[in-house]
This record gives C-alpha cells, sequence and structure tokens, in this order.
C-alpha cells in the first residue's frame, strides 16, 4: 500500500505497545529491522530453522525473500528467485509440506486486474545466505473471474494451495487443482465463504485450524476437510495489518504490519487455553461482540478507525494493495 495508509498506521500503532528485544524461540514478539522491508505483505515461520520468518514486500525492486531473525529483527540471509516474470504485487508466503516455500503474486497493484496471477515454489534452502534459488512459476486464474487477492496458505499435510479473495464483504476460499501444472493454467474454483476483509491466512502447523486475518480483526475456521466452521474471534494490532502465520510450535499466531520497521504481534493460537475465546472476553475482529470492558475496547478500537476513514477515505486508499 502506499504511504497515506502508511501514515495511518503509523499513528494507531504509535505507543500502542512494546516490543521485546529477543524472540529466540520464534512465537515472541518482534520488529523487522533491515531498512529494504518497508511493505512487509506475508509471513512464514521456517520449520527447518528454528526463530527464522520469511518475508517480502509487495513491491520490490527484484524477486527477493528475505529470512529475518526473529530473536534479533536482523535479515539473516536474502533469497533472489529466478526463473520468474517480473513481480507485480507480491502479498503472500506459505511453506509446504516439504519444505517448499510458496509465493503468491496475486493482487492487484492501482487497481488493476490482471486476467490472470502467478504463484511461485521453491525450496527452502538448508543454508541461510544471500544466494540464488531457481522458482517453479505457476499460472493461476479463477473460474469466476479476476480478483484481488492477499492470502494465500498451503496445507501443512496435502500440499493443496488455497486464495482467499479480497472483498470488504467477505470473500471465498479458493481451492487450487489438486497438482499445479507448472505449463498450463490452473484454475481455481471458491468452495465456501469467508466472512472477512482477508489480508492473509495461515494454517496451524497440524492442519486443523485456518486462521484468517484483517485489518480490524480475524477469524478461526476449523479446517473440516475445507467445509469452514467458524471457531472463534481472533485480535489483532490496530493498523495495516498484512501477514498471518503461526509460530513453529503452533502455539502463537503471528501478526505482521506493513511499514519500515515493522513490528510482528504474537498472539495466542486459537483454541489456547489462553487465547481470548477461551478465557470468555471477546476480540477486537470488527464481528458482533459481547458487551462488558472488552466490548468497549473493541467499539473504541472501531470509533479510531472510523474516524480515520473520515479523514483519509479509506475506501481510496485502500485499492492500492
Amino acid at each position: 500500500m502506499r504511504r497515506p495508509l502508511a501514515i495511518l498506521a503509523g499513528v494507531l500503532l504509535t505507543g500502542a505497545f512494546t516490543l521485546p528485544a529477543s524472540a529466540a524461540d520464534g512465537n515472541e514478539d518482534f520488529t523487522i529491522k533491515d531498512p529494504r522491508i518497508t511493505e512487509s505483505s506475508g509471513l512464514a515461520a521456517s520449520r527447518q530453522h528454528p526463530g527464522i520468518y520469511w518475508t517480502h514486500n509487495d513491491q520490490d525492486t527484484g524477486a527477493y525473500l528475505y529470512a529475518v531473525d526473529s530473536s534479533t529483527g536482523e535479515t539473516v540471509a536474502t533469497i533472489t528467485m529466478t526463473g520468474v516474470g517480473t513481480p507485480r504485487d507480491v502479498e503472500a508466503i506459505s511453506i509446504g509440506p516439504a519444505n517448499e516455500l510458496w509465493v503468491g503474486d496475486i493482487g492487484d497493484n492501482d487497481g488493476v486486474q490482471w486476467p490472470y496471477v502467478w504463484l511461485y515454489r521453491l525450496p527452502e534452502p538448508g543454508t541461510l545466505k544471500d544466494q540464488t534459488i531457481r522458482a517453479t512459476q505457476y499460472v493461476v486464474k479463477y473460474s469466476d473471474g479476476t480478483r484481488d487477492a492477499e492470502s494465500l496458505a498451503v496445507h501443512p499435510k496435502t500440499g493443496r494451495v488455497y486464495i482467499i479473495d479480497k472483498q470488504e464483504d467477505g470473500g471465498h476460499l479458493y481451492e487450487g487443482p489438486a497438482e499445479l501444472s507448472p505449463s498450463g493454467t490452473n484454475v481455481f474454483k471458491p468452495t465456501t465463504p469467508v466472512d472477512l476483509w482477508a489480508t492473509d491466512a495461515a494454517f496451524s502447523p497440524d492442519g486443523k485450524t485456518l486462521a484468517v486475518r484483517g485489518y480490524l480483526g480475524g477469524i478461526a475456521y476449523d479446517w473440516n476437510d475445507g467445509k469452514l466452521k467458524r471457531q472463534e474471534r481472533i485480535s489483532v494490532p490496530l493498523g495495516q495489518g498484512e501477514s498471518a502465520s503461526y509460530s513453529p510450535d503452533g502455539t502463537k499466531l503471528m501478526l505482521g504490519m506493513e511499514g519500515a520497521g515493522s513490528a510482528v504481534v504474537a498472539e495466542d493460537a486459537p483454541g489456547s487455553s489462553d487465547s481470548p475465546s477461551s478465557s470468555g472476553s471477546s476480540a477486537a475482529s470488527g464481528e458482533d461482540g459481547d458487551g462488558g470492558p472488552s466490548g468497549d475496547l473493541k467499539v473504541g478500537a472501531v470509533a479510531v478507525i472510523a474516524a480515520c476513514v473520515v479523514l483519509f477515505g479509506l475506501r481510496r486508499l485502500l485499492r492500492r494493495r
């Protein structure tokens, strides 16, 4: 997204929380310090490198992925992808069951309606160092026409790839073919509604829960073999929230922001004993909530957003993802 909304995010986040200096186990808050990463739009926890999270800019000077050490916030490796065209609007990253990185070039930068979008697949390197890796590029179309999307999730058990389109009144989960073809067009079909203006999604490590986040909140779904069942609301930090990943051990949901020096905030994973739903409190999600102090906090947060809508024209600003 462009600068006005980044300013909005900065205003909302100022003084909202303080991040610890380290997160050695990969399930604590951290800040991305690399000055090159100003539009972090996706996040994926490495399975073979503890404490490492992969991220990327939605627009960059090349086809780059960054490995960030959550204990320091520093980038420890930069991957340059070859075998792909010039990325247009890279919005998401996920890790498949064979330690393969899946990258979603699935956005509609500046409102452009692309007739097709791209997915990139590459092996996660065993050694973390700056290197070039050849990726496989897949052409994706939707069965019901062009879509803007920012959410990509690869099931950790089956390896099947899913996309959620981004619509203000809620989108759909789109399922890809069981095996994607690098030489043909891969048609993704809508399977079930998602009740959220989605900016990212992630599977739990066991594949039983799909967490979907937006700007004002999120929803955890029981995967149920793709027949989604709503479990609980997810609280998210206010601002330009663009990414989500489970921590490697599945105890935390890591929620990333966009902007220079962007924060990644760890929330208790859906279904845990400390999660908002389990403790009986209402999360700030933009959904109907319960009364009481937590409900008032949610209303207050929404009021802040509403005021910014009046000032900046949120609908116009969000046209550029």
